[in-house]
């Protein structure tokens, strides 16, 4: 695709997108600025590993959360397959090539944690890195702050913030989702690239929450 395709097809998904979000609730976690920043890791760990098919690629990162469940939803491990069909009937639509459309899918249904689905395709793997990374560093400390406070969670345990006597419980106290999930991620990430990054994240998050920690005393 040349670099107008690219800004023509990534206008006509941002605007279905944004028609489908307006009938929900607002969520600052997954707006279009996620989706953008998810693009443009799933543009640079392509271009790191070795390339991947931008037209697949670019469908998948703007339509991934195009089904946006919330976390406490019982049936939140299924938003990333329903987004992925939802997705395939507006692309079908859009005249994206047929062949393709399981491949879109594939990679969208996968990149979900909670789905917990084997990324089998470049554009998966990478899609599923590019997703985490926003979990991770400055914007993963914003989003986990503003999703725990959707779910009415404090900010940490005043008592115990590093759950030394407690359990971890990240749905009540937002910082025990670093130990929970977050500190976890790079260990699973698909790409070399991708775990180098977040590693890098990872390493600034756990340095806020020592800051953190001194700030409380």
């Amino acid at each position: 695709m040349t670099p107008a395709e690219i800004t023509a097809r990534q206008a006509r998904y941002e605007a279905e997108v944004a028609r489908v979000w307006a009938a929900g609730p607002a969520d600052g976690a997954h707006d279009l600025g996620h989706l953008r920043r998810v693009w443009a890791n799933a543009r640079l760990i392509a271009l790191e590993e070795g390339g991947a098919d931008a037209e697949i690629l670019l469908a998948a990162a703007f339509f991934h959360d195009l089904v946006n469940l919330p976390k406490s939803a019982p049936n939140r491990a299924e938003a990333s397959r329903l987004s992925a069909e939802a997705a395939v009937t507006f692309l079908r639509g859009d005249g994206f090539p047929e062949a393709k459309l399981a491949a879109v899918a594939h990679a969208i249904a996968a990149h979900s944690f909670s789905a917990a689905l084997p990324a089998e395709t470049a554009e998966a793997r990478i899609l599923q890195d590019a997703d985490r990374l926003e979990a991770l560093g400055a914007v993963g400390l914003a989003r986990m702050f503003s999703v725990a406070g959707q779910m009415g969670a404090a900010l940490f345990d005043p008592e115990d913030p590093m759950a030394l006597h407690r359990p971890l419980d990240d749905k009540r106290f937002s910082l025990d989702h670093l130990e929970v999930k977050l500190f976890r991620l790079p260990a699973m990430m698909q790409t070399a690239t991708g775990r180098a990054m977040a590693e890098a994240r990872a390493e600034w998050m756990a340095s806020f929450r020592t800051r953190l920690l001194a700030e409380i005393g």
